[in-house]
């Protein structure tokens, strides 16, 4: 990645308002990428929280454009909304991590001094991640929304099961009595779907990850299916209320008969990868995997 390194003359910053500490960081971030010789764009709201005052773009759509390389700070929320923001855009993200858990934001920030010197070195790889679609007609309107991680369809504040009917291209597979569903892409198996038993899937794997929250029949597990499916969930029951999310953000309530289909985007999204760093040194510094000889 020598040559592309080279192209990287152009770096956008996208950050956390609400993570007090991401502001120090990203003035830090700034700086360093001036010294560097290249130029530094954000968003309105980065730059308010940072007090940087070039090259200011109204939101992170705009930025993408404008730039070669996005860093994003904060934790994984911060880099979902991101990437649904800069859908179907070939410009590389990389998020460095300012909190929690963080398996999208690979970079802790103690270390962002040491990734922007092997990005300037070109000490680096690009990897494409799929994004995937829901559309369809909820409580009377259309609607139509991407991810990153994952699409979920749930019950309420009301501590009652909903009933779901599922189908995978056109087949049915079962209907779920459950707390919700969860339709994963890979990306998205180390997120909630793992919380509800989902499997760890490889990120680059094309599939979908089809995982039931608290299912009243205790055999019902994660299914997994090509990620060229097309992915249909029928709500069944009028009540409890029920609400369809993407990335943890609410999309919509959604009553008996709202029927969504979730597939695969045309869009995607592309992650920068540091050498050195791999998915399943990820899994065991994240998840504290220690086993008997690692």
């Amino acid at each position: 990645m020598k040559k592309l390194a080279k192209s990287i003359k152009r770096v956008g910053l996208i950050g956390n308002s609400e993570k007090v500490s991401c502001s120090s960081l990203i003035a830090k971030a700034a700086r360093l990428i001036s010294r560097s010789g290249r130029r530094v764009y954000c968003d309105a709201t980065t730059a308010r929280m940072a007090g940087l005052k070039t090259g200011v773009l109204p939101d992170a759509a705009s930025l993408a454009q404008e730039v070669d390389l996005l860093l994003v700070f904060g934790g994984d929320g911060t880099m979902l909304r991101a990437a649904s923001e800069i859908a179907g855009s070939r410009t590389p993200i990389l998020g460095i991590n300012v909190g929690g858990l963080g398996f999208l934001t690979a970079v802790s920030s103690n270390e962002m001094v040491r990734a922007l010197r092997q990005i300037w070195s070109g000490d680096f790889s690009l990897e494409s991640r799929a994004l995937i679609d829901v559309t369809g007609r909820c409580c009377g309107r259309l609607i139509q929304k991407c991810a990153l991680n994952d699409f979920v369809v749930s019950r309420g504040i009301v501590s009652r099961l909903i009933t779901l009917e599922v189908s995978v291209d056109g087949e049915p597979l079962t209907a779920y009595r459950c707390d919700g569903l969860i339709i994963s892409s890979p990306t998205g198996s180390t997120a909630y779907s793992l919380s509800a038993g989902g499997a760890v899937v490889y990120p680059t794997a094309n599939v979908f990850e089809i995982t039931p929250i608290c299912p009243h029949t205790l055999s019902n597990r994660s299914v997994i299916v090509s990620l060229d499916s097309k992915i249909q969930i029928r709500v069944v029951n009028p009540k409890p209320e029920t609400i369809l999310s993407a990335d943890g953000q609410g999309v919509s309530e959604m009553t008996a008969g709202d029927t969504v289909i979730i597939q695969r985007s045309r869009n995607s999204v592309r992650l920068l990868h540091l050498d050195g760093s791999s998915f399943f040194d990820t899994l065991r510094r994240k998840l504290h995997w220690s086993g008997a000889n690692v």
